[in-house]
């Protein structure tokens, strides 16, 4: 057990949200976001090797569904800095109950929350504020001919979008619909 993080798990094996706990006074607060010792468990033998950040300025973007097969395929720890969020991952594990299946949370600057997003999953989010930065910590470098992605408005996922969608780029607009082909990801 840590006292910098409370693990907490998701309908969806393996998908977990990490609350992050700072400590405060007068001046402020001092967060740990990350930490390799306290996090083995979720790392399983594999180290961060990569750190991204993003900024997305309008609210309803969506960014997604991305993700990466073997060897490629990665965990990530997804948090917010700025702004607010619906993180949502979606579970593309073959032979998984849950194939298919979606989770979202709200990720905010306020709220200190992390959704730990491991192989086998696609991920996005939609911005729910203006300005919204997000850092990634990944444990597999981006390698674009292993990457994938599904569409994140594809009625076979449903997802349930808290806003109307005001922009995706095209390439996100062009991921393909969930044909009887896709299989999900073999790990």
């Amino acid at each position: 057990m840590s006292d910098r993080f409370d693990i907490i798990e998701t309908p969806l094996q393996g998908l977990q949200l990490i609350q992050r706990k700072p400590l405060g006074d007068s001046r402020g607060y001092l967060e740990r976001m990350f930490c390799q010792s306290e996090l083995a468990e979720q790392l399983k033998g594999r180290t961060i090797v990569q750190i991204n950040h993003t900024l997305t300025e309008k609210t309803g973007t969506i960014r997604g569904m991305h993700f990466q097969y073997p060897p490629y395929a990665e965990t990530k720890f997804v948090m917010c800095l700025k702004g607010e969020v619906y993180d949502v991952a979606v579970d593309v594990r073959a032979d998984s109950p849950t194939f298919l299946q979606w989770h979202g949370e709200i990720l905010s600057a306020a709220n200190h929350k992390t959704l730990l997003i491991p192989e086998g999953f696609a991920h996005g989010f939609q911005t729910l504020t203006e300005d919204c930065e997000m850092l990634y910590f990944h444990t597999a470098p981006y390698h674009s001919n292993s990457e994938a992605a599904l569409n994140a408005l594809d009625p076979k996922l449903a997802i349930a979008w808290p806003l109307p969608v005001t922009e995706q780029s095209t390439r996100d607009k062009e991921h393909p619909m969930i044909n009887p082909d896709f299989h999900g990801v073999a790990l």
